[in-house]
């Protein structure tokens, strides 16, 4: 049972959230509100709501081709995140990349499987799962329309940039092409094409809070768990 003093600062706390509501409401209804504060409005709901605690994660990732991402998500995996991955999606409706239909549809059809991973990111997040997107995020307007897809569904978008050298990314895409038929992860490239997409690149700013990947998966996972601390032995 709660005391005096614990009920009475209950209350104070309830005054305070449903007056931070009011106001991010009404720069809604203004059209001011941020990105943030749409993430503020669905944590204060639920806090009110009787469902408080941390919002699920959602990684999300800045990198090229051969940069790791896949390695990375992976390994999320294991540790208890869900993992979307709009490549293997595309292999298993179109089929091979090149063969069963021509690259330059690749972005036409690419469309409508991402937004289906949208969809399917917002599902799992309202259930409070943790999540990771493995698809590489090349600019900060793709970057921002991602975090707030995650922020509407009440989740917490965490950036991480896996900054690789070419050569590196190259050696490793001329060993996966040999798989480029039967494996969605595989996708074939020329070195042309790898510094045609680095030319479209635009890596996180000091603008965009982002963890710096290394190439070791479970440093990652250490600044997760600084983050935020768990009770409950990880993701749900």
């Amino acid at each position: 049972m709660s005391t005096p003093d614990a009920a009475a600062l209950d209350d104070t706390l309830v005054s305070c959230l449903e007056a931070r509501l009011v106001h991010l409401l009404r720069a809604e209804r203004a059209d001011t509100l941020t990105l943030e504060g749409r993430f503020e409005i669905t944590r204060i709901s639920a806090a009110l709501s009787g469902r408080p605690g941390p919002a699920p994660r959602a990684i999300l990732m800045s990198g090229l081709q051969g940069s790791g991402k896949t390695t990375l998500a992976r390994a999320l995996e294991e540790a208890g995140f869900r993992r979307l991955c709009p490549d293997e999606e595309m292999f298993r409706r179109y089929g091979h990349y090149g063969r069963d239909f021509p690259r330059g549809e690749f972005k036409v059809r690419e469309a409508p499987v991402l937004k289906d991973i949208a969809l399917e990111l917002q599902e799992l997040l309202a259930a409070g799962h943790e999540v990771v997107v493995d698809h590489g995020l090349w600019t900060p307007e793709e970057r921002g329309q991602w975090a707030a897809t995650v922020m509407e569904a009440g989740g917490e978008p965490v950036l991480i940039y896996l900054p690789v050298p070419h050569e590196v990314r190259w050696d490793r895409i001329q060993k996966r092409n040999a798989q480029s038929l039967v494996d969605a992860n595989s996708i074939e490239f020329s070195e042309e094409d790898l510094l045609r997409h680095a030319g479209r690149f635009h890596p996180p700013t000091a603008d965009e809070p982002h963890i710096v990947y290394d190439g070791h998966p479970e440093n990652v996972l250490a600044a997760l768990r600084r983050a935020r601390p768990s009770t409950d032995g990880g993701p749900h």
